[in-house]
């Protein structure tokens, strides 16, 4: 078996806008100036505690655990008011649903996302039987750490030969190179194709049809 893993915003989903006017909002609330909005989706993909980290290097912990909730709270309530967008990138149902459809591959989902947000995704796209396994930022290490990936591949029951990671920063193309698996950057995320060179990119696409060839070359490499 092959295991095939998906980072989730920037990636399978847009959901910059609502990362956006979230973080603004939390921020603004604690009376810091706007950010601009590329400084802020640079580290979406990071735990929540540790983005804001990065964001405010200089802010005592108390300030960014405020910062913390303050984002949850905008986030939700931008959700209720119907406010928040997040529709699958171009060609992404498509491929996950050839790519489900293979005997021989399993899927699974290592992000940094809320558990909540992911399943509310699932929940959206019928993806609950899809993913053999779900990974996320509550339960595990924050990105670039390996842990998401090593517990994906412990409940899939595949090895890192077997194993490839595919995502929009170089938060996932580090924590592909942590685990010992081949990552794969795709082009239409937050972080400049460069940076996801430099990381370490075995390969960068530039649309699905693109991840969907780089997927089909891992998978006979391995068969």
């Amino acid at each position: 078996m092959k295991l095939v893993i998906f980072d989730c915003d920037g990636t399978l989903v847009d959901s910059q806008h609502g990362i956006v006017d979230s973080m603004s909002r939390a921020l603004a609330n604690e009376g810091f100036s706007p950010l601009p909005r590329d400084r802020i989706l640079s580290v979406v993909g990071l735990s929540l505690s540790l983005a804001v980290q990065r964001l405010l290097p200089e802010a005592e912990p108390v300030v960014v655990e405020r910062v913390v909730d303050g984002y949850r709270q905008a986030f939700t309530e931008l959700r209720q008011n119907k406010n928040i967008s997040e529709p699958l990138y171009e060609g992404i149902k498509g491929l996950v649903s050839k790519l489900r459809g293979q005997d021989d591959v399993l899927l699974g989902v290592a992000t940094g996302k809320s558990i909540r947000g992911v399943k509310r995704l699932f929940d959206q796209q019928d993806w609950h039987a899809t993913f053999v396994t779900m990974q996320t930022a509550d339960t595990n290490a924050s990105k670039p750490h390996p842990e998401m990936i090593e517990k994906a591949m412990a409940e899939a029951g595949v090895d890192a030969v077997d194993t490839v990671m595919i995502g929009d920063t170089t938060f996932d193309i580090e924590m592909a190179q942590n685990a010992n698996v081949r990552g794969i950057g795709v082009a239409w995320g937050y972080h400049p194709v460069d940076h996801l060179r430099n990381a370490g990119a075995h390969s960068i696409v530039d649309d699905s049809h693109g991840l969907s060839e780089a997927i089909d070359s891992f998978l006979g490499q391995r068969r």
